[in-house]
């Protein structure tokens, strides 16, 4: 995941990946839905990059993809890109895993199959998102989002070990299970004395020793 800030990082983003995906990010509910459907199909396809341009702080950059596409600006909106040249779109509410899962595998081909032999978990999923937050790419509420809602969909595959680590971010109320929205809550309604992006570096450390 890279963050996209210039006109000018639009287009090497786009020339130097042969296969990549741009992500107009808003600051809405729409955003961190679409964001989170997106990054949890993204995960099996380590191979494609990802560029985020935060429209309301970057608005030039997600001009430029208008631009050179002739794709009308959303946000948030998802375009493939191939080549240099788009393959598809998806804005606002349409960026679901219904619509994504078909376009990705028809553009992509069919998402590789990553090992289940029990001899190590994987971990990098959490690294890549809290590098991408980490380094701005992600805003923190889209960050929460994702985090939350991939933690929920593997927490009953983690270890015990690997579970105490991944729910140490959060102020969890449930020691055994993963309710995002009730952990967002608790969150506001609990404020932990240190900030989400310090904690989020002391986790990105504690996940290089599992």
């Amino acid at each position: 995941m890279y963050a996209i800030t210039t006109p000018e990082e639009a287009d090497q983003f786009i020339e130097q990946n042969p296969t990549a995906a741009i992500f107009k990010a808003g600051t809405c509910h729409k955003t961190m839905q679409g964001w989170g459907n997106l990054e949890r199909l993204l995960r099996e396809r380590p191979d494609v990059p990802v560029g985020i341009i935060k429209v309301v702080e970057d608005r030039p950059a997600s001009n430029r993809i208008a631009e050179r596409t002739g794709i009308v600006h959303h946000s948030p909106q998802v375009i493939l890109f191939k080549q240099g040249q788009p393959l598809f779109d998806l804005d606002n509410w349409d960026i679901t895993l219904e619509n994504l899962e078909p376009l990705l595998e028809a553009h992509l081909g069919a998402a590789k199959a990553q090992a289940t032999d029990g001899s190590a978990s994987n971990l990098e999923p959490y690294k890549r998102l809290l590098d991408a937050y980490l380094g701005g790419a992600v805003s923190e509420p889209q960050f929460q989002w994702s985090y939350l809602n991939m933690f929920r969909e593997d927490a009953s595959l983690r270890s015990q070990e690997e579970f105490e680590v991944v729910n140490s971010l959060f102020g969890n109320p449930d020691e055994h299970h993963v309710h995002p929205m009730a952990i967002m809550q608790f969150e506001q309604e609990h404020p932990q004395a240190t900030p989400l992006h310090e904690r989020a570096k002391i986790l990105r450390q504690r996940l290089e020793s599992l």
